[in-house]
């Protein structure tokens, strides 16, 4: 897959995208937001907004950002956010593996459906890891490679047809986070026969500490306190933090 390749097949889809895969993945969107327990003034980017499904779900007390490089795809989202006059909502077409934003500009950073219908995944989730704020949280909303044997065998044999489709079936959580500072606090299967995985990490970038024991709250940017939701009653505290 390259850049322009995936703008021409998500452009494509953009008339027909919210009748194909919008139920479908319903349940996965409103799972990852519903969960996040935005707090007010907390600034949020979307990655890969797509045509705004997701937009409606998320709290009007906080600021949302989302990004695409399809230009069909964007015009829906913002049809959308004109429609529902969501104006704590900006959206810019950009290019996820490069992104514009100044380091630590976000508290949140959501990317559904994204990290594996990118050329380059890793570029993706290191700009992510940049523009998001240590302690902060990076959430994806994905389907990765199967742990059962058989299935990513499958998996593997069919991915170079889905790329055709703009996407792939052979990328496991694990390569993703390899090399990272993400720190996995939760993960969960959902959507239809649970194929795909919510996975809430925490960003232990510039010292961040990631502690064994129970949940701990965080101070956002603006000084609102925000929620990571602990693996095995993990907390977070930054040796930085008062």
């Amino acid at each position: 897959m390259d850049l322009k390749k995936v703008e021409r097949v998500y452009t494509s889809y953009a008339g027909v995208y919210d009748q194909i895969f919008g139920k479908v993945f319903h349940e996965g969107r409103e799972s990852a937001i519903r969960n996040l327990n935005v707090q007010p003034n907390e600034r949020v980017l979307e990655v890969g907004v797509g045509t705004g499904l997701a937009l409606p779900m998320y709290p009007r007390h906080c600021r949302i950002v989302g990004i695409d490089l399809s230009e069909g795809m964007l015009a829906k989202a913002k049809e959308r956010s004109e429609a529902l006059r969501l104006t704590h909502v900006e959206l810019q077409r950009m290019d996820a593996g490069a992104m514009n934003f100044p380091d630590d500009t976000f508290d949140t950073v959501v990317a559904a459906y994204v990290v594996t219908a990118v050329p380059d995944y890793r570029k993706v989730v290191n700009e992510m890891i940049r523009v998001c704020r240590p302690g902060g949280r990076i959430v994806m909303l994905n389907h990765f490679r199967n742990g059962n044997k058989l299935i990513a065998a499958v998996e593997k044999v069919i991915s170079p047809l889905t790329k055709h489709l703009g996407w792939r079936t052979d990328l496991s959580l694990s390569t993703v986070l390899e090399g990272t500072t993400l720190h996995v606090a939760r993960k969960q299967q959902v959507n239809p026969l649970r194929f795909w995985a919510l996975v809430e990490c925490v960003n232990a970038k510039n010292g961040y500490v990631v502690l064994n024991g129970a949940a701990a709250s965080y101070a956002n940017g603006n000084g609102a306190a925000g929620y990571a939701h602990g693996n095995a009653g993990g907390h977070y505290a930054s040796e930085h933090s008062v």
